[in-house]
């Protein structure tokens, strides 16, 4: 029954990554790997508020139905460093590189507050 939980709320997180990042190409094509960024800082933000507040209630069944199912169909690593290459493919270097360097800043950070929001 987990599986089947995880497999559903994983769908949703794709869904919604989906929604923001055609939402944000619709209306600033140039932005969009910024909004990959944005669902990988976002679900990431939310992985560091779950895991601390599942911590102290200890159910293992809804971490793994949050943080993998969701969380994970929210974010994306393979995007986060798909869309990079593509750009250095078009000679974008630059904005390539603060892709690569931002992504991993960005969610460290969006981690932390997250549990500082929970705690």
């Amino acid at each position: 029954m987990t599986a089947t939980l995880v497999a559903i709320a994983g769908a949703f997180g794709c869904v919604i990554r989906f929604l923001f990042e055609y939402a944000v190409r619709r209306h600033h094509p140039t932005l969009r790997p910024w909004a990959t960024v944005g669902a990988n800082v976002l679900g990431t933000a939310i992985t560091g508020y779950v895991a601390y507040r599942l911590l102290a209630v200890s159910d293992e069944h809804l971490r793994s139905i949050i943080l993998t199912g969701f969380c994970g169909g929210l974010t994306t690593f393979s995007s986060a460093f798909a869309i990079p290459a593509l750009l250095q493919r078009e000679h974008h270097w630059a904005y390539s590189l603060a892709l690569v360097v931002t992504t991993p800043l960005l969610c460290t950070a969006a981690f932390l507050v997250g549990m500082s929001l929970a705690h």
